[in-house]
């Protein structure tokens, strides 16, 4: 592929996906391929096993964080 030769949409498209591609090795998930811990498994069950749920609004407040 000769770059002088892409249309200017092109050559966007290629950069974005080389940023995009470069961004996610440098900020990845750093817990990929961890194992969750045996007390957190069971706090995700019990959270999961309830049918009370928060909202992003009500998480926000009691932290006190304004949207």
């Amino acid at each position: 592929m000769e770059l002088s030769s892409l249309t200017r949409e092109q050559l966007t498209d290629l950069v974005r996906g080389i940023v995009d591609d470069r961004l996610r090795e440098l900020l990845g998930d750093p817990d990929l391929g961890l194992q969750l811990g045996e007390g957190l498994r069971a706090r995700l069950k019990a959270s999961l096993s309830t049918t009370q749920r928060l909202s992003g609004d009500d998480i926000a407040a009691q932290l006190g964080l304004r949207w």
